[in-house]
């Protein structure tokens, strides 16, 4: 009796160990890349809410038409864009001196994730942040400039 394996047999070792790893490695990668992605929505999501407490620490000490409250808000969240941002007075209809608050609203944002072959695009909940003016002039105040 011959106790060698057949050739065919030889040949096959290892190969389940091989198909294994492959799709142990296509899962811990997906797992991975799923987590970093997680986390990107969340730093963004945080970065947003950040904009917006930045933006209504300016507007209250700045004027609202100060184009400098959305360029340091985009220097939070470089993504942002203009018409994401609502910047009122309160309560409406009143104007720079009569004012009580100012509230900073992010609305309508979307993350776009860096998933390879998914196109996707998460949407951001609104933002807003509503903080008592202060009757402080824009010209000469370096918060502002």
């Amino acid at each position: 009796m011959n106790k060698t394996a057949p050739a065919f047999t030889r040949r096959q070792r290892g190969a389940a160990a091989v198909e294994f790893a492959i799709v142990t490695v296509l899962v811990f990668f997906a797992l991975l890349l799923g987590a970093m992605e997680m986390a990107r929505l969340l730093w963004t999501w945080n970065a947003a809410g950040e904009a917006t407490r930045l933006g209504a620490r300016l507007a209250v000490v700045c004027s609202i038409a100060d184009a400098s409250i959305k360029t340091r808000m985009r220097a939070m969240l470089p993504a942002l864009q203009d018409g994401n941002v609502t910047i009122n007075y309160l309560p409406g209809g009143c104007d720079e001196q009569t004012c009580q608050s100012v509230r900073v609203t992010l609305a309508g944002y979307t993350h776009v994730p860096i998933i390879p072959f998914v196109p996707l695009s998460i949407a951001i909940p609104p933002f807003q942040t509503t903080l008592p003016k202060e009757f402080m002039q824009s010209a000469g105040n370096s918060v502002c400039n």
